[in-house]
């Protein structure tokens, strides 16, 4: 990781790339949830749940949304602040950018092929102006796909994946490895 990023950005960014967190920040964007609700949802254990939700709400990328007593405990419900600004910090060593990956070949060994759904894949070079237009459409895609989240299994909602992903390459290795 380079020298311009902050502690707080590598701890965040340390928490964040790991796809079980990757999946519970999900969770959390259309629900507030308990520990014992996260690992139901993810098929994994209680304590399991707790030691990674404790990682993202240490790192700033969760936040506690309520606390209730219940049979003489506490139950503390999560939530992802996904409209909170500066959440993960830079991705200079590309450890976020591979924990998507793996999360992404997980998720599409559940896709339904029978749905709509749209995938593309482009290497291109884009005039700025143009750049700058597809960077916006993508965060107003983020915006509206996080806003509208709701809990899982809501009744008439449906289990999707987005995953955007567009970055800016290095002019001189677009021709990539041992390519002219």
């Amino acid at each position: 990781m380079g020298q311009d990023a902050t502690d707080e950005e590598r701890r965040r960014l340390r928490a964040v790339a790991h796809p079980l967190r990757l999946r519970m920040l999900s969770l959390l964007t259309g629900a507030e949830l308990s520990a014992t609700e996260v690992s139901r949802e993810l098929d994994i254990t209680q304590a399991n749940a707790s030691y990674h939700l404790r990682a993202l709400l240490g790192a700033g990328l969760i936040e506690v949304a309520s606390e209730e007593r219940v049979r003489g405990g506490m139950t503390v419900r999560y939530r992802h602040p996904w409209d909170r600004e500066g959440r993960t910090g830079p991705d200079e060593d590309g450890s976020f950018l591979a924990a998507v990956v793996q999360e992404l070949g997980r998720r599409s060994l559940m896709r339904d092929a029978s749905a709509p759904g749209h995938v593309t894949d482009a290497e291109v070079w884009l005039p700025q102006q143009a750049w700058d237009e597809v960077l916006e459409g993508m965060r107003e895609l983020s915006r509206t796909v996080h806003a509208r989240a709701v809990p899982p299994r809501t009744e008439g909602a449906v289990s999707v994946d987005v995953t955007l992903v567009a970055f800016r390459m290095e002019q001189d290795r677009s021709a990539g490895p041992g390519r002219p």
